[in-house]
């Protein structure tokens, strides 16, 4: 009500200022309208008069009479408003001006208005600002004798005019005055009925919605059952207190409802991350001080991505639902009274033990009891899980970490607990380890890593090894393997295997790897520039299944190929049989995408993944290295031998080449010429170097 009352009077106001304007617009359309009015009247009485004297001058005009013509001009300067009079003859110079002397005699005229004056046939009138100069020939038939010029002083009609706009103003003002006065009682007549309107809508209007709102402030503390107030009003207040009682018992109904939403996960049925935290909250707050000890225990499922990636997120939310069982199961059985189960998210579960009371009166080892109940999920967990009546082995990682020992509040508690189940994982998953101090230490030297690993490229850091590629056929020199290596200023030489993980975790092998991928071609073209025989040489970089999954990777290599002038065949991509199969749909697309530019796609590591030999029909690859693990035992394990020989046999019906990895003997590199592979690699047959050594070995 105020804002409307202060937008009317903001309108009065506006109102109040355009009646002024207009009174300002009316005064002045008033005064100019009387400006011409009386310019007019003067104009026509001028001529009459100017015609008259014109007229009365022709005879003595003709006969040069000048003392009749000076008696007829002073007759017309006596005249009210007349200036001057000037008599002229035909050539414009003045006759006489109504003086007794006549000292302007004989000379011509000069002023502004003297040239149309003397060229006028008709009367003719001129003005200005002071004065009106109104002209007329005398004429005798069609003869011009001369002419008469009287100027009548605008200064009287000015004051008349200021005399008669001042009265105008008065009034105006005197109307203006009476309107404000008008609108004065508007405005506090409208000031009035809003205090009025206001004082109704408090009574009817705002006191009700007040107790609402005090009952609603009781039902968000969790008091549902506040009394909302009753009303037996028929306008849409009534019905709004009414509709308020029946929220608030729906509310009230549903409120376990919705906790018991908001407190399970909605696959498994388990406590959810938001329960577990409020209950780990309590427990810690009840066991300080009573001298009990409680175990936090991590489980993640070990390569559960690779089920969503094969058979679907169905068949994985199937794998969640019994592993959830048989976690519950093994719970129930061996975690003691007081154990909590719960559903982090995703594929990770939580559990949380306590020490019981022995008979004897003290607690019993709740480390003990944790390590009994670790190793008996990771057993149950192992056994194979039929989905889509199909088996699937996986197996859990399981971090330990306990209160008071490790940590007292839940934050660090929890954190402890994944640490904890990461060196599970890195230990080789499918079993269990303990938080320790030293795994902090573990996990920050893994963030500093990471740290000085950003711009190592940049600081000449990071450099490129070259690892020859020999043919077994002739053994000549085909190729390098380009190898990352990177030289610390502090800690020296850092193993790939650290910092190439590192760097695909943290999302910088997106910027490393375009970099690693120019380095090569760069080296190519000038090995080739510089020796003529390395024409037909290739490099072969290592593509992440990072990059590999970016989608970018296509462009990136068609831009470096153009700007380093390096032929596409000459390149070749290896990337791992495992980064294939994860999205084989979308790596096929891309890998086709490269092959068809020219550029040429080796499977490295072949044989250890998931996928077996069926891939390479769906997979549109070039080459594969059979991994160094088959190629160390190839001399001693006839199993070795036989998937070794069985591998190239089956590549090459597929028109694939074949590389071996990992030639350190010379009977491996024998046997590997006897079985028709194509290449080899190894400390055998060169170790990596530099790009200048390599160079050199070209030569």
């Amino acid at each position: 009500m105020a804002i409307v009352l202060v937008g009317v009077l903001a309108l009065m106001a506006v109102m109040w200022q355009r009646q002024a304007s207009m009174q300002a617009q009316v005064f002045d359309v008033g005064r100019e309208t009387m400006r011409e009015l009386v310019g007019e009247r003067l104009k026509r009485r001028g001529e009459s008069t100017v015609v008259q004297l014109a007229d009365a001058l022709t005879n003595p005009m003709y006969y040069s009479d000048l003392d009749t013509i000076g008696r007829l001009a002073r007759e017309a300067m006596r005249q009210p408003d007349v200036a001057y009079v000037l008599v002229f003859d035909a050539q414009g110079r003045i006759v006489h001006d109504g003086s007794g002397d006549i000292p302007a005699f004989g000379q011509p005229m000069n002023d502004p208005f003297a040239f149309e004056v003397v060229a006028a046939r008709n009367t003719h009138t001129q003005s200005s600002d002071r004065i009106v100069d109104i002209a007329s020939p005398i004429m005798i038939g069609d003869q011009r004798l001369g002419g008469v010029r009287v100027g009548y002083s605008l200064a009287s009609m000015q004051r008349d005019e200021d005399s008669a706009t001042k009265a105008m103003q008065q009034r105006l003002e005197a109307i203006g005055r009476k309107h404000v006065g008008w609108i004065a009682l508007i405005g506090m007549a409208l000031l009035a009925l809003g205090a009025i309107v206001v004082g109704l809508v408090q009574k009817t209007l705002v006191r009700p919605i007040r107790q609402l709102a005090d009952v609603a402030q009781e039902i968000e503390s969790g008091n549902f059952e506040a009394d909302a107030p009753v009303s037996s009003r028929g306008d849409e207040v009534g019905d709004l207190v009414r509709a308020f009682g029946r929220m608030s018992s729906s509310v009230a109904r549903h409120d376990r409802d919705i906790r018991r939403m908001a407190y399970s996960d909605a696959l498994t049925g388990l406590a959810n991350r938001l329960a577990f935290r409020e209950s780990l909250d309590r427990r810690l707050l009840q066991l300080r001080g009573a001298g009990r000890q409680l175990a936090l225990l991590f489980a993640d499922i070990d390569d559960f991505k690779r089920v969503n990636d094969t058979l679907g997120h169905d068949a994985g939310d199937e794998v969640l639902v019994q592993f959830s069982n048989r976690i519950r199961e093994t719970v129930d059985r061996m975690g003691g009274e007081g154990a909590m189960l719960a559903r982090f998210g995703g594929d990770e579960f939580v559990i949380l033990i306590e020490s019981v009371l022995s008979p004897t009166g003290n607690h019993g080892d709740v480390r003990t009891a944790a390590s009994r109940l670790a190793e008996a999920l990771v057993a149950e967990l192992s056994r194979p899980i039929v989905v889509q009546e199909r088996q699937v082995f996986l197996g859990t990682s399981i971090g330990i970490t306990l209160f008071p020992e490790d940590a007292s509040g839940s934050t660090m508690l929890m954190k402890n607990g994944d640490i904890a189940m990461y060196q599970a994982k890195v230990a080789g998953k499918n079993c269990h380890r303990f938080y320790s101090r030293a795994m902090d230490q573990a996990v920050e030297r893994r963030v500093r890593m990471e740290q000085d690993l950003r711009g190592a490229w940049e600081r000449g850091e990071l450099s490129l090894a070259y690892q020859p590629v020999y043919s077994l056929a002739d053994g000549q020199l085909r190729g390098a393997e380009a190898l990352l290596r990177w030289q610390h200023p502090e800690h020296g030489a850092i193993s790939p295997s650290v910092f190439i993980d590192v760097a695909e975790q943290s999302g910088l092998i997106e910027t490393i790897g375009p970099q690693v991928l120019r380095a090569a071609c760069e080296d190519t073209v000038r090995w080739q520039q510089a020796h003529p025989n390395a024409e037909k040489m290739f490099v072969s970089v290592n593509v992440s299944p990072r990059q590999l999954r970016s989608g970018d990777l296509p462009r990136q290599v068609a831009t470096t190929l153009r700007e380093c002038g390096l032929e596409a065949s000459r390149l070749h991509l290896e990337l791992t049989e495992t980064a294939v199969i994860g999205d084989e749909v979308h790596a096929s697309g891309l890998l086709a995408r490269l092959r068809a530019s020219g550029v040429k796609i080796w499977l490295d590591d072949f044989g250890t993944g998931f996928s077996g030999l069926s891939h390479l029909r769906r997979v549109p690859v070039d080459g594969v290295k059979i991994d160094r693990s088959f190629v160390a035992d190839v001399l001693r394990d006839p199993d070795d031998l036989a998937l070794t020989t069985a591998i190239i046999a089956m590549a090459h019906s597929l028109g694939i080449t074949v590389v071996a990895e990992g030639v350190e003997k010379e009977g491996q590199y024998a046997i590997l010429r006897e079985r028709g592979c194509d290449l080899a690699q190894g400390y055998w047959l060169g170790h990596p170097v530099s790009a200048s050594d390599f160079s050199q070995l070209l030569a």
